[in-house]
């Protein structure tokens, strides 16, 4: 599945991402198939405590490349641009930055061979400080457009560091490359004396770790402006849940004034047995108005959307895409016939009985250009899948094995599997299916596995 990517983001968190064309409208399906040792149901774990709770949308332009200069021609005179201009301008170049270094960040912690790992670190490790130039090779002398550069320059010298030191502490340990370990000390301690240098950051922030660390993220959020979309969620179908309730609150009650009406014609007056009668009929009344409610809603909103995302440009506020969510628990006559094949291609022993999870996220892109440079926006939407472990059973289990005489024992970790079925569908109704496996235990994602690749026509 070229378009989309299915990838770990924390750990015990997936991401799914692809891109968005000008007017395009793209369909998003995932079919989570939760074993029922992991005790999720609809009793459990509603949809909209998930969704709330785990469920979390981003859309932001993109680009496959950095080929947005840092400031145009027309932005370096005082007199042409505007100084909203520039500052758009600096926060995609900044924002382009931060998320390809993380992204390659997470891709070299991967690795576990030194062979492999700091030669990749040393690549990464020169290609930012190739980058850290060009952001510093023009530094605006107006002073409202400089506190707009020094924000950015400030967090992405910070980020650089605690990236690099974060890599240096989880990779592998080996004197063979103790150059390269030099060589990546080295561009940590530059940057933090260049911050010092030009004093970003006082001393009482830098020596309380939760002041230096809130600050970088309010800088962060300030490179976000104008490149991240903002985002407003709207829950769909509230007034006819409204109707729903009023309709069988009207209907419980009308068949509940009969029965008064009934119980006091057989009654000349009030007497114990008619008020003990009353009593349970407002009783019944308060048991089954709920119940009943409940089971003709979920039946009247099958299929129905609940959630709907809009998109807008934080700086001109104009509309950029509208996100349409569904997300219901389904039986596996509800599936469609290529997700219910690749499901079971599963092998025997893992066709375990399991409650099906449907999440569906359909998108369409309301404007005909994005800004300049930018011919895509990127949707990102991450699954948080702790609510589906928290029921899992704790600790390690001992495996014995016999070595002559002698018995021996090793601890193993309780591991459980997630399966699951993506399908994506293009604004040509072209669909592209395949079967994740998520191995995990109660802390973290295992791996995160594709097993098949399908293409189909709708």
């Amino acid at each position: 599945m070229n378009n989309i990517k299915i990838s770990q983001d924390e750990n015990l968190s997936i991401k799914i991402s692809y891109q968005l064309l000008p007017n395009d409208q793209q369909r998003l399906d995932l079919y989570f198939s939760l074993p029922d040792e992991m005790g999720i149901s609809p009793k459990t774990l509603t949809e909209e405590h998930y969704f709330h709770s785990s469920i979390q949308s981003h859309s932001a332009y993109y680009s496959d490349q950095l080929h947005l200069p840092l400031v145009r021609s027309r932005f370096i005179s005082q007199q042409k641009g505007e100084q909203s201009d520039y500052r758009l301008n600096l926060n995609l170049f900044s924002y382009q930055i931060r998320t390809a270094l993380d992204t390659d960040i997470k891709q070299t912690i991967k690795l576990k061979e030194s062979e492999d790992f700091y030669p990749q670190a040393v690549v990464l490790a020169e290609q930012i400080s190739g980058l850290l130039k060009k952001l510093r090779r023009y530094t605006p002398p107006d002073q409202k457009l400089r506190a707009f550069f020094e924000n950015a320059d400030n967090y992405l010298s910070w980020r650089v560091e605690q990236s690099f030191l974060k890599l240096l502490s989880n990779g592998p340990k080996s004197s063979e490359y103790a150059s390269e370990r030099n060589f990546l000390f080295a561009l940590c301690r530059r940057e933090s004396e260049y911050r010092e240098e030009n004093q970003y950051n006082s001393q009482v922030t830098l020596g309380d770790p939760n002041r230096i660390t809130n600050k970088m993220r309010l800088l962060q959020r300030l490179i976000e402006y104008g490149v991240v979309l903002q985002k407003e969620v709207k829950s769909l179908n509230s007034n006819l849940k409204r109707i729903v309730r009023g309709t069988v609150t009207a209907v419980i009650m009308a068949f509940v004034m009969v029965l008064v009406l009934n119980a006091r014609t057989n009654f000349a007056e009030v007497t114990i047995a008619l008020v003990g009668m009353l009593g349970v009929i407002y009783g019944l009344r308060e048991i089954f108005k709920e119940d009943i409610t409940r089971i003709i809603w979920r039946r009247i909103q099958k299929g129905l959307p609940k959630w709907r995302n809009i998109y807008t440009n934080s700086v001109n506020k104009n509309r950029i895409a509208s996100q349409t969510i569904w997300l219901q628990y389904i039986g596996n006559k509800d599936l469609p016939k290529q997700v219910d094949k690749l499901f079971q291609t599963r092998r025997q022993q893992n066709k375990l009985a399991a409650q099906l999870l449907h999440f569906r996220s359909e998108t369409k892109v309301n404007a005909k250009i994005f800004l300049p440079g930018y011919d895509k926006i990127q949707q990102r939407i991450y699954f948080n899948l702790t609510p589906f472990v928290r029921f899992l059973k704790k600790g390690e289990g001992r495996l014995y094995s016999l070595d002559g005489n002698k018995i021996t024992k090793q601890a193993v970790e309780r591991r459980y599997q997630i399966n699951g079925v993506l399908m994506h569908t293009d604004k040509q109704n072209q669909q592209q299916t395949q079967r994740v496996k998520i191995t995990l235990n109660r802390s973290n994602i295992i791996n995160i596995e594709v097993i098949q690749t399908e293409n189909s026509d709708e």
